[in-house]
């Protein structure tokens, strides 16, 4: 019986499982640091107080329930040996007969990490709760302060990135802004937010048509958001961000500019782009190393014309589904069939009822581009139960211009120690509880 140890839970490792589930003499060990799977491309929407954590995520071992030949952990990957086909774990060593690296990626600050602190990126559930904390604390802290240059600067907004997260999200805090703050909040005038992308590139959404990206700028240029383009950051700190020579004092700044792969395969002789992406061969397998394949956001497949596919969830599925059967291939002995990506397009959300689509020579937007959207979103959701709650959610915010999912909380102790002093303790008489006494032995006997 072969053993598969798929690293990663994501669209790639959770079709890889699929593939090979109740197949005969294969043993899948499917590792993630988290115990669920993510649709991400909905996660800024939990960031933005629409939807809640649960409404995109699914337990794993629920998903995966019906194949009795998976086994599901929870724990973290740190470093592999190829050569002795081993997974090193925070639990211990998992050997293997074939290894699929598919653990996504992480934000990358271009060699200043120290800004994290003050831009959060958006790649996990803590990641979206932390902005939805800091996006309604901006709210908060604009309402009561009676300081014009404080309340300013806490309805300032700047999302550094031009990609379809970036909009998305600028997109989000321009809709909030304009339909719930006049709603909810009686001392915030919604004419005074501001909204800023800061994008490096000539334009936002580089991978679309120069048609539909301009449209975009367009739709959030009608929400409120000032677009900013051949914009370099140069600094972030707690109060704001220098661009240039121009310095942006803002209330929250967020992060979706770039993205590396995970450092898994640090200390192999696996090649990688700038990226961290390690180059695969046809059959999506690592050069030089037939039982190790890649996916998703840690592969970087060449396409015929010298392109890289991008990280997309539609690239990731079609990966998954591809190095499983490879796998099926190899433990048959035949050959491998190689990567053919079916393109399914692209598509990016401005806001509701705005959204922009294209495929080919086939470009849409506006409100049939966003339904398309809505249909694409709600199908790939992980099941019937989460289809049907995340629809009814939408229906509601449609109608209602709500976002239910607004409550936040940061400090759940009632004493901490930093960096605030901890409440002091007077020392208490602790009373036994009468039906606690202790009863001798001696009064036990003859009983």
């Amino acid at each position: 019986m072969k053993h598969v140890v798929v690293v990663g839970g994501g669209f790639t490792g959770l079709n890889v499982v699929r593939e090979l589930g109740n197949r005969k003499n294969v043993r899948v060990t499917l590792l993630d640091k988290n115990n669920f799977h993510l649709f991400q491309p909905l996660l800024y929407q939990v960031a933005m107080a629409a939807l809640n954590a649960g409404e995109i995520a699914y337990p794993l071992r629920m998903m995966l329930a019906r194949y009795k030949n998976v086994t599901v952990y929870k724990g973290v990957a740190e470093r592999i040996d190829p050569l002795g086909k081993k997974v090193f774990t925070d639990f211990g060593e998992i050997t293997y007969d074939y290894l699929v690296l598919a653990c996504g990626a992480k934000h990358h600050y271009f060699g200043h990490n120290e800004w994290e602190a003050h831009a959060p990126g958006l790649k996990t559930i803590a990641q979206a709760s932390e902005i939805r904390r800091r996006v309604m604390d901006a709210y908060e802290k604009a309402e009561r302060t009676q300081d014009a240059a404080e309340k300013r600067k806490m309805l300032t907004f700047v999302v550094v990135g031009g990609g379809p997260t970036g909009v998305e999200l600028a997109g989000s805090i321009g809709e909030m802004s304009r339909y719930y703050l006049s709603k909810y909040y009686r001392n915030i005038d919604p004419k005074l937010t501001r909204i800023f992308i800061v994008h490096s590139a000539p334009r936002i959404l580089q991978t679309f048509s120069p048609d539909l990206s301009a449209r975009a700028t367009r739709a959030l240029e009608k929400l409120g958001v000032q677009v900013w383009t051949c914009s370099l950051v140069s600094g972030i700190d707690a109060g704001g961000v220098q661009v240039g020579k121009e310095r942006i004092e803002a209330g929250t700044v967020l992060w979706a500019a770039g993205v590396k792969a995970a450092r898994l395969v640090q200390g192999t002789d696996f090649e990688t782009d700038g990226s961290g992406r390690v180059f695969v061969t046809e059959d999506l397998s690592v050069p030089g190393y037939g039982d190790v394949f890649a996916g998703g956001d840690q592969a970087c497949f060449t396409r015929e014309d010298g392109s890289t596919l991008p990280g997309m969830a539609s690239v990731a599925l079609q990966e998954g589904r591809t190095i499983g059967k490879n796998i099926l291939l190899s433990i048959q002995g035949k050959v491998r069939q190689p990567f053919r990506y079916r393109d399914k397009g692209q598509m990016a959300t401005i806001g509701k009822k705005m959204a922009i689509a294209e495929k080919g020579n086939v470009r849409l937007h506006g409100l049939f581009a966003w339904m398309i959207w809505v249909g694409v979103h709600v199908y790939y959701l992980s099941s019937v139960r989460h289809r049907f709650f995340v629809l009814m959610q939408w229906a509601w915010s449609y109608f209602t211009f709500g976002h239910e999912a607004r409550i936040v909380n940061k400090e759940w102790r009632f004493y901490p120690d930093l960096p605030e002093k901890a409440e002091p303790a007077a020392p208490v008489a602790m009373n036994v509880d009468p039906g606690c006494l202790y009863i001798p032995d001696v009064q036990l006997q003859g009983k």
